[in-house]
C-alpha cells in the first residue's frame, strides 16, 4: 500500500517555528554566562589559528606551546593599545583645573537660561541640586559595591574568554571532527565546506575589522592633528575603537570626542571635532566598511541592524558586537542548504543570487554552417 503523506498546514508550521525560536531565545538569555565568553574564544582561536599552527608546523613546537604563545602575543597587543590610551587619559589630569573651571561657567550660563526662562532663581536651583547631591551620597555605598562587582565580573569574563580561547585552539582537530562526524557520509562535504567557509570568512572579517580600525584612527589623529585638539591621538583611538560597534558606536564616540574636547578647548574646537566625527563614520560606512571588510558573507542593513537589537536585548552590549558575526555564520550554513536557501538570500545583499543566475545563463552562439 503506498504511504500517504501528512499534509502539515502553514499556520502549524509557523506556530511550531516560533515556539522553537521563544525556547531557543529563552535558552540563549539563562546561558549567557557560558556561551558569552565561549563565543568569543571561538571568534578569537579562528583569528589566532594561522599563528598557532606556524608555532606548531614550522617551529616544531609542541601544541599547548604553540597555543599559548598566540594567545601572549594577543595579551601583548591588547595590552600595548590599553597602555597607549592609559598614557593618554593620564595626560587629562593636569587639565583638571580647565576642566573645572568649563563645567563651571557651563552649569553658570545654564542656571542663567533656567532661570530667564522658567522663572526659577538661583537659590531654588541650588535647593533641588543639593537634595539630589544628597540622595545620591546616600546610595554612594551601594554604588560603589555594585562597581567593584561588576569590574570583577569582567575580569572573570575576560579570564574565561582566554581559557575557551586556548581549549578550542588546543582541541581544534577534535571538535571539528566531530562536527563532520555528527552528520551522515551523505552531508560529509557539505558539512567540511561549511565549517572549512566559517573559518576563512570570520578571520577575515575580524582582519577586516582590525585593519579597519587602524585606517580609521589614523584619519581621525590627523583630522584633529590638523583643527588643533591637545588630545588628538586619544580621541582617534577613541573613535576607531567606538566604530567596532556597528551603528551605535558611532553615539559614544561622538560623545566622548566632544566632552574631551569641551574640556581642554573651545565651543569652536567641539563643533569642529562633532563634525569630523561624523565626516569619518560616513566615510568609513560607504567606502571603508564595504572595501576592507567586505567579504563573501554580504549582510543587508536590514538584517544587521534587526540582529544588532536582538543582541543587544539578550545580551547587551556583547551582544551588539557579536551579532554581526552570529548572523555571518547562519549566512553561510543557510547558503549552502538547500531548503534553508531562501533564509539565506533574505538575509544577503541579493548580488549572490544575481552572480549565480549570471553563471547558470548559457551565451548563445551562432549555428555552424
Amino acid at each position: 500500500m503506498p504511504v500517504k503523506k501528512i499534509f502539515t498546514p502553514f499556520y502549524q508550521k509557523l506556530a511550531l517555528v516560533l515556539i522553537a525560536l521563544i525556547a531557543l531565545g529563552y535558552v540563549v538569555i539563562l546561558a549567557k554566562e557560558v556561551l558569552d565568553p565561549l563565543l568569543f574564544g571561538l571568534l578569537f582561536a579562528i583569528l589566532l589559528y594561522p599563528i598557532a599552527s606556524f608555532f606548531e608546523k614550522r617551529l616544531r613546537l609542541p601544541r599547548g606551546i604553540a597555543v599559548l604563545f598566540s594567545i601572549v602575543l594577543l595579551i601583548a597587543f591588547i595590552a600595548g593599545i590599553g597602555y597607549l590610551v592609559g598614557s593618554q587619559i593620564s595626560g587629562l589630569a593636569s587639565d583638571w583645573p580647565m576642566l573645572k573651571s568649563q563645567v563651571s561657567q557651563s552649569v553658570d550660563d545654564l542656571s542663567q537660561w533656567i532661570q530667564d526662562a522658567f522663572h526659577i532663581n538661583a537659590s531654588k536651583q541650588m535647593s533641588y541640586v543639593h537634595s539630589t547631591t544628597q540622595k545620591l551620597m546616600a546610595s554612594g555605598g551601594e554604588v560603589a559595591g555594585q562597581t567593584v562587582g561588576a569590574i570583577s565580573s569582567l575580569m572573570l569574563f575576560y579570564v574565561f574568554i582566554l581559557i575557551f580561547t586556548f581549549l578550542i585552539l588546543f582541541y581544534r582537530t577534535i571538535l571539528i571532527r566531530f562536527v563532520e562526524w555528527v552528520f551522515s557520509d551523505e552531508y560529509a562535504h557539505i558539512v567540511h565546506d561549511i565549517v572549512q567557509n566559517i573559518q576563512s570568512i570570520m578571520r577575515q572579517y575580524i582582519l577586516g575589522l582590525l585593519l579597519e580600525m587602524f585606517v580609521v584612527a589614523c584619519i581621525a589623529c590627523i583630522a584633529f592633528w590638523i583643527i588643533g585638539i591637545k588630545y588628538a591621538v586619544l580621541l582617534g583611538i577613541i573613535v576607531a575603537l567606538f566604530n567596532l560597534i556597528p551603528y551605535v558606536g558611532i553615539f559614544s564616540a561622538l560623545l566622548l570626542s566632544c566632552l574631551i574636547t569641551f574640556a581642554t578647548g573651545s565651543v569652536k574646537d567641539v563643533v569642529w571635532v562633532a563634525g569630523s566625527v561624523v565626516g569619518i563614520h560616513l566615510v568609513d560606512s560607504n567606502f571603508f566598511l564595504p572595501t576592507i571588510v567586505g567579504s563573501k558573507v554580504k549582510l543587508n542593513a536590514l538584517v544587521s541592524f534587526l540582529g544588532i537589537v536582538l543582541g543587544e536585548m539578550i545580551w547587551g552590549l556583547s551582544g551588539m558586537f557579536l551579532s554581526i558575526p552570529v548572523l555571518a555564520i547562519f549566512k553561510i550554513i543557510f547558503d549552502r542548504i538547500e531548503s534553508l536557501k531562501p533564509w539565506g538570500f533574505v538575509m544577503g545583499s541579493g548580488t549572490e543570487q544575481k552572480k549565480s543566475t549570471l553563471k547558470k545563463m548559457k551565451p548563445v552562439t551562432a549555428d555552424k554552417t
